[in-house]
Formats: C-alpha cells, sequence, structure tokens
C-alpha cells in the first residue's frame, strides 16, 4: 500500500505552525496532540462496525457502534509521547505499550532500551506513533519487537516523512499502513528531514 498523506486544509495548517522555529514548547506540544488526534481519526477509518437497537427520545433506531475490535498505542519514546493524548481523545479504551529507542549520532542506527507492551498485544491492532520518519530505523526496529511478540495488524502514524524513511520502512514491513500528514524532501547529512522541523522530542519538551 502507498503511504496514505493526509492532506486535510486542518492539518496542513497546524504542519505549517508545527514547522515554524518561532512556534514554543506549549503551542507546538499542543500542536502535535491536535494533529494526532486527526490523524487518528484516519487511520481508524477501516475499524469494523456491528449494527444495534437503541431507543432515542423519539423513537427506535438501528444504528452502527464498533464490532469490540481491540486497539494498542505505542509511541516510540520520547517524541511520541507527545502524540498519545491526542490519540487516547478518540479511542479512550485503546491499551498503551512503550518502546524507547534512541538514535546513535555516529551510526543513525536506532539503540533499543525499553520495551513494556501489552499482554495481549498479539490480539490487537497496533498503532505505533512517532512524529518523524526520518531514516526509518527506529519505526522499522519498534514494528519488528512488536511483531515478534505476535502482533499481526499494524500501522504506522508519523507528522512528518522523509522519502527515504517512507522506503526503508516499507521494504522492511510492506504489511503496514504508514499514515502521515507531509511528505516532505529529502535528508541531510546529519539524517534529519528537510524542510521538517528540527527535533521534535527537544521541541515538545523544550529541551533545547
Amino acid at each position: 500500500m502507498k503511504p496514505m498523506i493526509v492532506d486535510h486544509p486542518l492539518l496542513q495548517h497546524k504542519i505549517s505552525l508545527l514547522r515554524n522555529k518561532q512556534t514554543g514548547t506549549k503551542e507546538f506540544r499542543d500542536l502535535v496532540s491536535e494533529i494526532a488526534t486527526l490523524l487518528c481519526y484516519e487511520a481508524t477509518r477501516d475499524l469494523p462496525t456491528e449494527e444495534v437497537e437503541i431507543e432515542t427520545p423519539i423513537a427506535t433506531a438501528k444504528t452502527k457502534v464498533l464490532a469490540g475490535r481491540k486497539l494498542a498505542l505505542v509511541p516510540i519514546l520520547r517524541a511520541g509521547m507527545g502524540m498519545l493524548d491526542g490519540m487516547l481523545t478518540l479511542i479512550p479504551a485503546a491499551k498503551v505499550g512503550f518502546i524507547g529507542l534512541y538514535r546513535d549520532e555516529t551510526t543513525l542506527q536506532p539503540v533499543e532500551y525499553f520495551c513494556k507492551l501489552p499482554e495481549d498485544i498479539a490480539e490487537r491492532d497496533v498503532l505505533v506513533l512517532d512524529p518523524m520518519l526520518a531514516t526509518g530505523g527506529s519505526a522499522t526496529d519498534a514494528i519488528s519487537q512488536i511483531k515478534k511478540r505476535g502482533a499481526k495488524r499494524i500501522k504506522f502514524i508519523g507528522l512528518i516523512a522523509a522519502p527515504e524513511g517512507i522506503e526503508a520502512l516499507h521494504n522492511a514491513h510492506p504489511d503496514v499502513d504508514i499514515y502521515v500528514a507531509a511528505l516532505d524532501d529529502h535528508l541531510n547529512e546529519n539524517g534529519y528531514i528537510v524542510p521538517g522541523l528540527g527535533d521534535a522530542g527537544d521541541r515538545i519538551y523544550g529541551t533545547k
């Protein structure tokens, strides 16, 4: 499947604000959460429903509810945490797991330092969260760890991607659907997305 670039006008407006280097920490954090909510709406469009009968204040009605499919959210630490609350706004019953990775500044390869997932992860649809899909290394490694625990239905949700990251993730996990709000031009020599928005984790938490 081709990556889904969600180009809704509201998303594009918020992404523009997110890119601006003048955007402060609180506003940046709020925007990441809001964008995550909008991406969650799109990424869960294919959830199955079933028909039920209810009583409205006026009459009996046949309507649809979710068919009970279990969901799990797995943010990649630390930047993925900025997306978590926005996702939980729409799917508050989802279980949450965590995968901790950092990028080796020399090799640009992901190094895993933490992994804690729901015990029934194999029974759930899993949404992996990370704002930036740059080299694709962290997302690829995180999804590999989730698959090792038996999960079969996995989607990746990010804010901004580079073509290199899309290609790497798709080549490693062609069965994983990718949802992002923007596809940028390329990676620079330091592995940062251009034009990008800088280091998402630092901007979410104000650490630089």
